[in-house]
């Protein structure tokens, strides 16, 4: 994924190509491929090619591929196993995001261009919109120009939220495999215990819709002495990625009312007791899946990643005790966007071979295609993946979401609506950084120890300071 790439550790060097690509498996067998961008697991930097056979006299199309994971590389195989008579050979690198390494040398090879440059490229959810819509977007081609129309989107069911993402001045020009709306993920036992039901029908409507009933949820917890969320990060997500307008509107800093909620929102989940105050990706927060924090949590605002690649490795004791519904607000929560550059549209037999391989991984929703192997756990034959929401609706309507640690509930009941209901308008290319200083403030308002009039001074000054952005 693609989804929290704070926190991988990895080498951040390109190294030369010469190891071979690790076989393909699903996302299970590829922790470290996880991200949002961000999954806890180590990356490295790599370079490998991978090669079908050639069945005819023509000669081999050379398809240069950059990731900062090794996810869509390892694709690479399952692709040529489905696509014998391929004539393609694909050359990988892969350089982790670790400390800001990727973005730059990929920038550079984008803008050096020539037979290196990468004809297909991704980017995650934290810098996606640099390379779609912002600063480097006239390097992607648009997908109609590879034969990609807008039919084939509205066929496959693709959420829209991804579409708008990937689009610029309605021409749509990146798209994942993966979809990352997010559910309400909640602990069966303590919904019973407080609601008298673990039906995600009814809970639906015990956290929402709006966050007037979720606060008055977390009181009905409180009382039997329940926290309903583990900290405020488990709520920013949701409110952030529920916001009608960015943090930059018409070159300025913008704080949408939505998000300046989130600092009383926080305040409250913290004065009234209504979490245990942990912080994500901290060991705090992980016992809280696995409930031994110092009181229990009822659940975690997040995509089926979230379930799959990081409360799947934490949870222990409660695996099983756990459903997915709809959430309070429909909100997205990182995702990796895959993008062709433009300068292959200038060769025939590239270009063909580009739009082959991207329609596979992103419109294709045949059994064949990467999207109905990825949701059902199916890209080792034989072996049972892990399963996965997908990009298109079609092919999870389709498949299988039965998962264990939700008790056997199929999750994508739940994760369909959730990707229609997630809006793609609130993003810009600076939203990492942006947020990192805001979540900063938000804590420090939470705690006490600034006034919520200096804690929204201090997140002005310091965005003007470390990125040269006024406040309107």
């Amino acid at each position: 994924m693609k989804r929290m790439k704070r926190a991988l550790t990895g080498i951040s060097a390109m190294l030369v190509m010469t190891t071979a690509l690790a076989a393909c498996g699903n996302s299970s067998n590829n922790s470290n491929s996880n991200s949002n961008s961000s999954s806890p697991s180590p990356t490295t930097s790599t370079a490998t090619a991978s090669e079908a056979p050639a069945t005819n006299d023509g000669k081999k199309v050379t398809i240069n591929l950059w990731s900062f994971t090794d996810e869509i590389p390892n694709m690479t195989k399952k692709y040529l196993e489905t696509h014998p008579d391929a004539n393609v050979e694909f050359k990988t690198t892969v350089i982790a995001t670790t400390d800001g390494a990727y973005q730059p040398a990929l920038d550079q090879a984008l803008a050096g261009g020539g037979k290196d440059a990468p004809d297909i490229f991704a980017a995650e959810a934290a810098f996606v919109l640099k390379y779609t819509q912002g600063d480097a977007s006239s390097y992607a081609a648009n997908y109609a120009d590879l034969g990609l129309d807008d039919q084939l989107v509205k066929d496959a069911g693709i959420a829209q939220y991804s579409v708008d993402i990937g689009s610029k001045d309605g021409q749509l020009k990146a798209l994942g495999y993966q979809a990352t709306g997010g559910g309400f993920i909640y602990r069966r036992s303590i919904a019973k215990d407080v609601f008298g039901t673990d039906d995600p029908a009814a809970i639906k409507n015990e956290v929402g819709p709006g966050w007037d009933k979720y606060f008055a949820a977390a009181d009905k917890l409180k009382a039997k002495g329940y926290a309903i969320v583990s900290g405020d990060g488990d709520i920013w997500h949701a409110i952030e990625n529920s916001s009608d307008k960015g943090w930059i509107v018409d070159g300025k800093l913008h704080i949408d009312p939505k998000r300046e909620a989130f600092l009383d929102f926080s305040k409250k989940l913290t004065d009234n007791g209504y979490s245990n105050g942990t912080q994500d990706w901290q060991e705090a927060w992980y016992a809280d899946m696995s409930g031994t924090g110092p009181k229990p949590v009822f659940g975690f605002f997040g995509p089926a990643w979230l379930i799959n690649y990081v409360m799947n490795g934490q949870v222990k004791d409660t695996n099983g005790d756990w459903a997915v519904t709809e959430p309070t607000t429909g909100f997205f929560w990182g995702g990796t966007w895959l993008l062709a550059n433009k300068d292959v549209t200038k060769d025939d037999a590239k270009k063909q071979a580009v739009a082959d391989f991207v329609k596979w991984v992103t419109l294709d929703t045949s059994e064949t295609g990467l999207q109905y192997y990825w949701a059902n756990g199916t890209m080792k034959e034989g072996e049972q993946g892990t399963k996965d929401s997908v990009a298109s609706s079609v092919v999870m309507s389709k498949s299988n979401g039965e998962v264990p640690l939700l008790g056997g509930q199929n999750m994508f009941e739940a994760f369909v609506p959730a990707n229609a209901n997630a809006t793609g308008k609130n993003l810009t290319q600076y939203d990492e950084s942006i947020n990192l200083i805001w979540r900063d403030q938000v804590r420090a308002y939470a705690s006490g120890s600034k006034s919520r009039e200096q804690a929204l001074k201090d997140f002005k000054q310091t965005v003007t300071d470390q990125l040269g952005i006024e406040s309107e």
